[in-house]
């Protein structure tokens, strides 16, 4: 699943394209972490508001991924590598 893209997201997909192929940051679900964990960790990491957060934590529950982020890969691997180090399952497509 993926998120809406606001104008301005819709945008800077169009600047990434010119710096590389856009990639997506996806997050898996697991019967660990709980959602307040998962929805810090999107605010902080991903810059998510925290309603996009609790949708995203809501769409990884129910459907077992969603797409948290779009960017090159040199833009998404810190984010997974922090999403990673705090126990959540991600992985850059």
């Amino acid at each position: 699943m993926r998120y809406m893209n606001t104008p301005e997201e819709a945008l800077l997909e169009e600047v990434l394209m010119e710096e590389g192929p856009v990639k997506e940051l996806v997050l898996h679900n697991d019967d660990v972490n709980t959602f307040e964990h998962v929805i810090d960790c999107l605010v902080e990491i991903c810059q998510h508001e925290h309603v996009q957060a609790e949708q995203c934590a809501h769409i990884v529950h129910y459907n077992g991924k969603c797409s948290v982020k779009r960017g090159t890969f040199d833009q998404l691997e810190p984010r997974c590598t922090a999403l990673l180090q705090r126990g959540l399952s991600a992985e850059i497509q």
